[in-house]
């Protein structure tokens, strides 16, 4: 069965379909914390698996949101074209993020290549509001030339720090985000977040963008254990990485998705 469509992304973020809230969570003096997840149509399936493993562990009211860039370009605010080192469509979209939430309050992208394995309050208790954003600050070099389906591997300073970022959304100097920066500046700007100074960028830790491939678990030590798996070369969803480490979590998380899925069509 496929997967419900999503729900489109305009100027302004709107209310979304019932399956993107967990409303249930929602209290009268609660804020809904918004995570825009960047989506790309050969990872639809990977969009749902992440989404639904945030939403089913969430404790706090919880709004997840794709970042469409089709549905960008519809709405006016993204133009720029695809260069030979966009490895998703979400390369550069994801820094829309805090001009999507209305450059309010704090907010987080993430990559839609990842297994949450627990409950994203425990993230958003982390946050700090003397930074201006928020990331796991990985030292990584791949070691593959191509991920995914085969796409090339790019490296660049602060590689993956960009993929999980908790955004300040009000803070002056992200108000630079704007549709015309984000279309025009380059990737090594954006990526490395060029815009800020060292001290504004807060580090979280890494079981929270846990690198399959790269981060490793000490069975004697409880604070590697991941939070957040990250598939960033690729993922079983790709024929090429069915048997990559934790593929069987993902995959676990999938068949729970589609049995959920399956239920609430009414078929059961």
């Amino acid at each position: 069965m496929s997967p419900p469509p999503s729900p489109p992304l305009h100027a302004a973020t709107e209310v979304v379909n019932i399956e993107y809230v967990n409303h249930s969570k929602v209290g009268k003096d609660d804020t809904v914390f918004k995570i825009f997840v960047g989506y790309d149509p050969r990872e639809d399936l990977a969009f749902e698996v992440c989404r639904y493993s945030i939403l089913k562990r969430a404790t706090i009211p919880v709004e997840v949101i794709p970042i469409k860039q089709s549905d960008l370009r519809s709405s006016g605010l993204y133009w720029r074209d695809r260069g030979p080192t966009e490895s998703t469509e979400f390369s550069f979209t994801r820094f829309l993020t805090p001009h999507l939430a209305n450059f309010h309050g704090w907010s987080m992208f993430v990559d839609c290549d990842f297994l949450y394995l627990a409950d994203i309050k425990e993230l958003r208790d982390l946050i700090d509001d003397k930074y201006a954003i928020m990331c796991v600050q990985h030292d990584y070099t791949p070691k593959e030339s191509t991920k995914m389906d085969g796409v090339v591997q790019t490296v660049y300073p602060r590689k993956n720090w960009s993929s999980m970022v908790l955004y300040n959304c009000g803070n002056q100097k992200n108000k630079i985000l704007t549709p015309e920066l984000v279309n025009s500046q380059t990737g090594a700007f954006l990526h490395r977040f060029s815009w800020l100074d060292d001290h504004e960028i807060g580090s979280i830790p890494f079981v929270w963008n846990f690198l399959v491939g790269h981060n490793q678990v000490d069975e004697n030590d409880p604070n590697t254990m991941p939070k957040a798996i990250h598939y960033t070369t690729g993922g079983p969803w790709f024929e090429a990485w069915k048997n990559c480490d934790f593929a069987d979590l993902w995959l676990n998380e999938m068949e729970e998705y589609q049995k959920d899925l399956f239920k609430a069509s009414g078929q059961a």
